[in-house]
């Protein structure tokens, strides 16, 4: 097995105390690959910190997100712009628009997104393409919308942890989009939905991620007593994925990581 994570926050705190056991056991469960996400100023930089101290299995993404919207200063845009500057930032992001908990106003988080993708746009007109990382909860026109006034002059892009509805689903599709899925599918509560639809995602636009440390599946048996989510829990995402989809999870594994490496243009092993 050699999955890639595309999405897990080992910059977070709460890996502060074993981030280097937590990447061992990743690798020992068989996630070869993780893509550190980047979603503020502060965490941006230590995600390609850590990515130089893991080279070939750590890379990472520079961006802020739309809960730190209000943080997106002049400043801010040539920190993430020199930060994209790396080999090891291998995408814009994570930005994008959240209205479910509207941590920043809308119209920040706007002026954030359109920011950032400005910042693809530049670099794609330099011959550097750096695929969008992209978050989105609850505010799905409005995102259409933002993206549809770049097309054609940004890479590929993901819309990372995806919820939403079918229709979504089929919107972003039919934009040409990538799709992660998370844990969320394994929720009883919230996911149902998304069982019944991963199997309408083209096997060469999907990709899995755990969202680290959030997220952890909840059909996940015996859970961690500190509900802590990690990179090594992927093969059990990808294995209620694999289920859905109608498919071996050998299948599921080699699509979704042969996707991963092209999207994120990630070398061979």
């Amino acid at each position: 097995m050699q999955l890639i994570d595309i999405g897990a926050n080992l910059t977070h705190e709460s890996f502060d105390h074993d981030r280097d056991a937590v990447i061992a056991r990743a690798r020992a469960a068989g996630v070869a690959r993780m893509v550190v996400t980047g979603a503020s100023r502060e965490h941006s930089p230590k995600a390609l910190e850590l990515a130089h101290a893991h080279p070939g299995v750590l890379y990472a993404t520079a961006g802020v997100h739309p809960h730190h919207a209000t943080e997106y200063t002049d400043e801010c845009d040539a920190e993430m712009r020199a930060l994209l500057a790396h080999d090891e930032v291998v995408a814009v992001g994570e930005c994008g628009l959240d209205y479910f908990r509207d941590f920043s106003p809308r119209p920040a988080q706007r002026r954030a997104f359109e920011r950032q993708l400005q910042i693809a746009v530049d670099l794609a007109a330099k011959g550097v393409v750096k695929p969008l990382f992209l978050h989105q909860r609850d505010a799905h026109a409005d995102f259409v919308a933002i993206m549809r006034n770049f097309e054609g002059r940004i890479g590929p892009a993901v819309v990372h942890c995806f919820t939403g509805t079918r229709e979504e689903l089929f919107d972003c599709l039919d934009h040409d989009w990538h799709i992660g899925i998370t844990g969320w599918l394994c929720d009883e509560r919230r996911g149902q939905h998304l069982r019944e639809i991963v199997g309408n995602i083209p096997a060469n636009r999907l990709m899995v991620e755990t969202d680290a440390p959030y997220l952890l599946p909840r059909s996940l048996k015996p859970a961690p007593k500190d509900r802590r989510n990690e990179p090594m829990f992927l093969p059990h995402i990808v294995e209620e994925l694999a289920r859905d989809r109608g498919e071996t999870v050998e299948a599921t594994v080699a699509a979704t990581s042969a996707t991963a490496a092209s999207f994120f243009r990630l070398p061979p092993l």
